[in-house]
């Protein structure tokens, strides 16, 4: 079945894991199987090959570069523009596979609809380009908000205005307080330019600050249910009602320490820890739960976001194995049009109706 994943680092994996993503993922962990130098090495997920496999023609890729100040400990860049600059690899990367006929930029109805066509409609004379979204995942690297139209420029359509701990425009996981007139005037001017505002790395405080303030479109690209597992990264069942009121889409996360409680990072493994693809569906289907219907789920797996095989379901080799969903679901008692919903439709219902008020496209 045709699917969309919305949340997907695949040009950090590119660049700050060295992984040539054209090879098939075997490949790619053979290269690695003597490197030690981070916990996923010889462990990945994701390639474009297996997306292809997996009929996955369409994600939300992202851009990522944290700020951090002097008394911050998380890694990160120790200047907006040294962020910026990273950002802009990133860029280079996506620009480099687009030119190799791999990916595509979708920016717009117009390229939607087309790129839909392509994988649905006509036949497989070669490998068919993986559609891409581009988002920015936190809001370090714009160095001032004239940096995010140009940013819209080269085709940014979704943002979140934090990832992890404190940010230059809001808080986010694991950090408190709220946005400040930068993330405010942020929020402004992401509405003017009819960005998606991606709600997931928000703490408490900025989520509720940002649903007072932003009037666009909401969506939270890789987020799972507190209720289920109880940490700030997830979000709570008032929240969560709150984005099914903004006819919000969330993407269900594929990273164990999310789907599971009592995760211990370094320690626990998926198997022992009874972590398959059956918990992202109790993830699912507590939000189809709150919202009486199946209308405001969808995947976002973040496969790739820094971890592998040692800390994903263990019932999934290659983000190819997102096919297993359907049958899951089915089980559940969902109906074929709710699961065509959970694996595309919603997302697509989502961007079809964000880009048609957008008078520039």
């Amino acid at each position: 079945m045709f699917t969309i994943d919305a949340h997907l680092d695949l040009s950090m994996n590119a660049l700050e894991w060295n992984r040539d993503l054209r090879k098939p993922v075997a490949e790619i962990n053979l290269r690695e199987k003597d490197m030690d130098d981070k916990p996923d090495r010889g462990k990945a997920t994701v390639s474009l090959p297996e997306l292809r496999k997996g009929n996955i023609g369409l994600v939300v890729a992202t851009q990522i570069a944290r700020f951090v100040d002097k008394d911050n400990p998380l890694p990160g860049w120790h200047s907006p523009e040294q962020a910026w600059a990273q950002t802009q690899g990133q860029l280079a990367w996506y620009k480099a596979m687009e030119e190799e006929g791999e990916m595509v930029q979708i920016k717009d109805l117009e390229s939607l609809e087309k790129h839909l066509h392509l994988w649905l409609n006509e036949l497989p004379f070669g490998p068919k380009p993986i559609g891409y979204i581009l988002s920015l995942e936190g809001a370090d690297s714009l160095v001032n908000l004239s940096y995010l139209e140009k940013a819209y420029d080269y085709g940014l359509r979704a943002l979140g205005p934090a990832h992890y701990g404190p940010g230059r425009y809001a808080n986010g996981t694991d950090a408190t307080g709220k946005m400040g007139p930068k993330g405010l005037e942020l929020l402004r001017e992401m509405e003017r330019l009819n960005i998606i505002l991606d709600a997931t790395h928000l703490c408490d405080d900025a989520f509720w600050q940002a649903m007072d303030h932003f009037h666009g479109s909401v969506w939270a690209s890789h987020n799972n249910c507190r209720t289920l597992v109880n940490h700030n990264r997830q979000f709570s069942d008032d929240q969560l009602r709150h984005l099914i009121e903004r006819d919000a889409v969330i993407g269900g996360a594929m990273d164990a320490w999310m789907m599971v409680p009592n995760w211990e990072r370094g320690k626990s493994n998926p198997k022992e820890m009874e972590c398959n693809l059956e918990k992202l569906i109790d993830h699912l289907d507590h939000i189809c739960q709150l919202s009486g219907n199946a209308d405001h789920i969808g995947i976002g797996s973040d496969l790739d976001g820094a971890f592998g095989k040692e800390q994903c379901p263990f019932d999934l080799d290659t983000i190819a194995d997102l096919q297993k969903i359907p049958s899951l679901l089915s089980k559940r008692g969902y109906s074929s049009r709710d699961i065509e919903k959970v694996m595309f439709g919603n997302w697509l219902r989502f961007l079809r109706k964000a880009w048609k008020s957008d008078s520039r496209e």
